[in-house]
């Protein structure tokens, strides 16, 4: 079989952006939490927030270096594996993705030194403050990313000058039509990965009984967080389909296995096996007319199918099918949860309930998968097009020898597998770790309010001085 080098630099991006996206998806949400805890434990002084907030910040940290360092590998991927892209899109995404750099990344370079080494260097205001900088760094480094990719569903404010994009506006290009709904979506999914996380941990303490205020504050606060996030995303991925549906219709005929040019009364199909040769669907299982409801709010609502358009502008069906139905369904299952742990807690039995805390501990990784299905579904189902309409995919691969494609993809799987098992060796050496004991919390906080005693010994020094 004849390698195909745009196939193979298709795979290595999709690889590599795969894994990178692990990792942001776990950070913005988990920064935003320590940040919470901290502040909680400035207003209360309970230690238990405390605790919460020096345990997770290890991980943390972890996973915040994993997301940096994959992330670097694609912007050179763009160069390197889609050049003629890079050049003729250069004058849009370019600049995004330094203020990206300029803002945000710059941002948490900044801060995080002292967010991470900082408790026992500088006042507990002042650490408070450069936890939540590193928080907002990082909703605005999704904001950057969410808003370049965006512009690639959904391309506006720009013109075309000798077949290159060129900007018109840039308010436009920023706020193109998905941003909002994109963004929002992407910032919920991110924090609804970190909570269960965090609640999915708590539960294995609570199940091993060990570290048990640590862990029911821990689950708690993650149910809580569950049960607001969990609904508020379906609501928000409820709009954002309707805004596909206005502005990348074929997506979404792909997301519900829609065949026909148009279709009435389309039904919602909870399974079937989509069969692109054949162009329609094989053992449907399916609620009749949900799909029109839902997307256009009629019953006999008309929508537009796969045929509408030739086979060479379709998606790839079967995988945009199943991730949609991935996502969706682990977030059914999240608001399950959440309903179960809203209903255990009449006697605190979200503490104490076994097959509640196995659920938990089973769904620790459902957040981050529920994102991947997500992007496979934003990704693949705009396909062909890299710029929905205008560029595409297969014209701006680089010009590369299949073998060097195919030798870096085998070098990424390797050392990308590699360094993920390394990742989960000391994620999960973390987690049996435990918890600082209180003890230990006592001596930090001693440190931590020392800057402070420090500064005034050293003012009323300099008054003693200037008297005498």
């Amino acid at each position: 079989m004849e390698l195909d080098a745009a196939i193979l630099s298709r795979i290595q991006f999709a690889f590599t952006v795969s894994f990178h996206i692990i990792f942001p998806a776990i950070t913005i949400g988990l920064a935003t939490a320590i940040a919470i805890w901290e502040g909680l434990w400035l207003k209360t002084r309970n230690p238990v927030y405390f605790q919460l907030a020096k345990f997770w910040i290890k991980p943390f940290a972890i996973t915040f270096g994993m997301g940096v360092v994959s992330g670097i590998v694609l912007s050179y991927e763009f160069g390197t594996n889609f050049s003629r892209f890079s050049e003729i899109t250069g004058a849009v995404l370019g600049p995004l993705m330094a203020y990206e750099v300029l803002t945000a990344f710059f941002l948490e370079a900044g801060f995080l030194g002292v967010m991470l080494f900082g408790w026992q260097r500088v006042g507990e205001r002042l650490h408070f403050f450069s936890t939540c900088v590193v928080a907002v760094g990082t909703w605005i480094s999704a904001f950057w990313i969410i808003v370049a990719n965006s512009w690639m569903q959904t391309p506006a404010g720009y013109e075309l000058v000798d077949g290159r994009f060129e900007v018109a506006s840039w308010m436009e290009v920023i706020f193109n039509p998905s941003v909002p709904y994109r963004l929002t979506h992407m910032l919920l999914a991110a924090m609804l990965s970190a909570t269960f996380l965090i609640g999915g941990v708590s539960a294995w303490y609570l199940y091993k009984k060990r570290d048990l205020a640590f862990g029911r504050k821990g689950l708690s606060m993650a149910l809580w967080a569950a049960l607001l996030l969990a609904p508020v995303q379906a609501l928000v991925g409820d709009f954002h389909g309707l805004n596909v549906k206005e502005h990348q219709p074929i997506k979404v005929a792909a997301m519900e296995g829609i065949w026909p040019e148009t279709e009435r009364g389309a039904p919602l199909l909870l399974f079937a096996v989509p069969d692109m040769e054949a162009e329609t669907n094989h053992f449907e299982i399916k609620i009749p007319k949900l799909a029109s409801l839902i997307l256009t709010h009629e019953l006999d609502g008309e929508l537009q199918g796969l045929k509408s358009v030739p086979a060479d502008e379709r998606p790839y069906v079967p995988l945009i099918f199943y991730s949609f139905r991935i996502m969706v369904g682990l977030g059914v299952l999240m608001i399950g949860a959440a309903l179960w742990g809203l209903w255990l807690r009449r006697k605190n039995g979200h503490f104490e309930s076994r097959p509640f805390q196995w659920l938990m501990m089973l769904m620790i990784p459902s957040g981050v998968i529920s994102t991947l299905a997500g992007w496979y579904v934003a990704e693949v189902g705009r396909q062909p097009w890299l710029v929905h309409g205008l560029v595409r995919t297969m014209e701006v691969v680089s010009p590369l020898p299949a073998e060097r494609v195919l030798f870096s993809l085998t070098l990424f799987v390797l050392t990308y597998s590699l360094l993920f098992c390394v990742y989960l060796y000391f994620m999960a050496k973390l987690i049996r770790k435990g918890p600082p004991d209180m003890a230990r919390l006592e001596q930090h906080m001693i440190g931590i309010k020392a800057p402070g005693f420090a500064l005034a010994w050293v003012k009323k020094l300099q008054h003693d001085v200037v008297e005498n």
